[in-house]
C-alpha cells in the first residue's frame, strides 16, 4: 500500500492536534512527497522528546502504510532535542519539524512496536 505524502500527513496531524486542543505547530517544510517527519514534545518544563521516522526493521511486513514513529530522546533537556535535529538537518535537507508544546506530553503519533 502506498505511504501518504509527507505534506498530507503533516497538515492533517496538525489539524488533528489543534482540533484536540494540543499547540503543535509546522517548524520546518521538508519534501512534499516523502520527506522523513520528526515530532518534538516540548514539555513545557525545559524537556523535550523526540520522535522520528521508525526503522523498516519495526514496521510489520504486512505494513498498512501509515507512517510509524519510534521514541528517538525522552524527556531529555530541550537543547538536546534541537542538537539532535541540527544534526539530522546536516544529514537530510529534506526533513519535516513538527513542534508541539504539551506538558501532558500529547502527541497521537502511530508508534512502531519494538522487536
Amino acid at each position: 500500500m502506498a505511504r501518504l505524502r509527507s505534506d498530507f500527513w503533516v497538515s492533517a496531524h496538525l489539524r488533528r492536534l489543534n482540533g484536540e486542543g494540543v499547540p503543535a505547530v509546522l517548524r520546518r517544510r521538508g519534501a512534499a512527497e516523502a520527506g522523513a517527519i520528526f515530532i518534538k514534545v516540548d514539555r513545557l518544563d525545559g524537556t523535550a522528546d523526540l520522535f522520528g521516522p521508525a526503522p523498516q526493521s519495526l514496521i510489520d511486513a504486512e505494513d498498512d502504510g501509515d507512517r510509524r514513529f519510534s521514541p528517538l530522546l525522552a524527556a531529555v533537556p530541550s537543547f538536546e532535542v534541537e542538537e539532535r535535529l541540527t544534526r539530522e538537518m546536516r544529514f537530510d535537507s529534506d526533513l519535516w519539524i513538527v513542534e508541539i508544546d504539551d506538558a501532558q506530553d500529547r502527541h497521537a503519533l502511530p508508534l512502531a512496536e519494538s522487536l
